[in-house]
């Protein structure tokens, strides 16, 4: 049977007409599914059991489900997430004294190639639907007020998957997310990571969802670049920054560049010295992040020193950068490392 959550708010009402019923009923339904993020008909208890019992020969409600749960020494936590057909994604939360993050997940796989991330060796196999995405955040907003006594306070896309790559979804997911008859959640407090398709980053702009963009760069040196994430050959460096800067002109907000820093591979004078070059181009900042091994021995090591010398350099030309250490390491939920992989396999 068909997921009654694929069905619009316009879809359901005309459904209701069908039986006879008021179109208000859509509404009570759609509150349900989206504000209550419901996984059961039966309980809808404003509707009568005839209508129940009615809407459930013709449809039905394919939730997430926790396969795993995983907790790291430092307070992250993944969750292996199951989904109706079985396929599995992971998930992430990833608690701080301020804050707890959710880190979610937009494919099944990835259709991308970057060398250092494990999901990438993984064979993309769908996109996540509209309504699995909104289970994750859910799931972890009940997570975080479980176990950290507070509400969900910000959401990454940078999970398994290229959002851009699922761009319908993840939009349509987005504004269910923060709409007000949806989990109400603050646009502005959601992150969008991409590795840089430039025709979606400029059709994100004009939907308006005030949500921040991030990109994963790693190199603005383009040799490098292409080495370090081989489908990027098709988004030249320049076509990328042309669309950061048409993001900025659209939306006002400034660009967060994911950057790991390898020994050996982009660790530089030459390296920094193009990464301020890129970064004069469009306001941003850079996030400086600790890679976490996979296994291949090119990008094991992380050069501490370079890291120190581009945070120095970078400051110096008046551009904010950050060094952000990884999350729940030992559990492989940290940046890169999701791959259905349980930790000690």
């Amino acid at each position: 049977m068909k997921d009654i959550r694929t069905l619009s708010l316009e879809q359901l009402k005309e459904y209701f007409v069908t039986l006879g019923e008021k179109p208000f009923r859509a509404k009570q339904v759609y509150d349900w599914l989206w504000s209550k993020n419901l996984h059961s008909i039966d309980e809808m208890t404003n509707l009568s059991k005839e209508l129940r019992e009615k809407i459930s020969q013709e449809f039905t409600i394919n939730p997430i489900s926790v396969d795993l749960l995983q907790k790291s020494k430092d307070g992250t936590i993944k969750n292996g997430v199951k989904l109706h057909d079985g396929l599995l994604v992971e998930s992430v939360l990833i608690p701080t004294e301020s804050r707890t993050t959710a880190c979610v997940s937009s494919q099944v796989g990835c259709s991308l190639n970057c060398e250092f991330c494990a999901t990438a060796k993984l064979k993309r196999m769908r996109n996540l639907e509209v309504a699995e995405i909104v289970d994750q955040v859910a799931l972890i907003d009940k997570q975080s007020k479980l176990y950290f006594d507070r509400p969900l306070s910000n959401i990454v896309f940078m999970g398994m998957g290229e959002p851009m790559m699922n761009y319908k979804n993840v939009v349509d997911a987005i504004r269910k997310i923060t709409q007000e008859d949806g989990l109400g959640m603050s646009a502005r407090r959601i992150t969008v990571s991409t590795s840089g398709i430039t025709k979606m980053m400029k059709m994100l702009a004009d939907e308006n969802l005030k949500v921040k963009l991030a990109l994963s760069l790693h190199s603005a040196i383009e040799h490098k670049r292409n080495e370090i994430m081989p489908f990027s050959t098709k988004f030249p460096l320049t076509e990328i920054m042309e669309a950061m800067q048409y993001w900025y002109d659209k939306t006002g907000s400034r660009i967060t560049f994911e950057y790991c820093v390898w020994k050996g591979i982009n660790d530089g004078d030459e390296d920094i010295k193009a990464l301020i070059k890129y970064c004069k181009q469009v306001p941003c900042k850079v996030n400086l992040i600790q890679y976490n091994p996979i296994g291949e021995g090119k990008f094991d090591h992380r050069s501490v020193e370079a890291e120190e010398k581009y945070v120095r350099e970078l400051e110096k030309a008046g551009i904010t950068a950050l060094v952000r250490r990884s999350r729940g390491g030992d559990i492989d939920a940290a940046c890169g490392q999701l791959a259905n992989k349980n930790s000690g396999e």
